[in-house]
């Protein structure tokens, strides 16, 4: 499922972006946009993998307390393994996002080339 910005000010389209969520059949949602980011849907993007975020986070520090509880059963290792792959999975979609949303160099010198050998070697 693709958006696209509608606003009238936006003069150039970006890379799509990719939303922190999926449609009823598990494939992901892109948002077509403006350079700025700042349109409505963007901004609930920015929202949604906020809470997310913070979401993993307080998963880590619950995940840190079971695993030092002597006492913690089977089940609730696997309930917490199968919330911790949910989290990861959400933390990888926003890294995937956000990596694609990077500026590219414009380097003269050829980004991503090999460096030049130590005339000294």
């Amino acid at each position: 499922m693709i958006y696209e910005s509608r606003d009238v000010a936006a003069t150039t389209v970006s890379r799509p972006r990719l939303l922190p969520w999926s449609n009823l059949e598990g494939n992901p949602c892109y948002l077509l946009t403006d350079d700025t980011g700042t349109g409505h849907l963007s901004r609930i993007a920015d929202n949604v993998e906020t809470v997310q975020l913070d979401m993993a986070d307080d998963l880590l520090d619950h995940a840190a307390d079971l695993l030092g509880d002597g006492k913690a059963t089977a089940p609730q290792l696997r309930f917490l393994a199968a919330r911790l792959t949910e989290s990861l999975h959400d933390v990888h979609r926003i890294a995937r996002s956000r990596g694609a949303r990077l500026p590219v160099p414009h380097d003269e010198e050829g980004y991503g080339a090999a460096p030049e050998e130590d005339p000294g070697t």
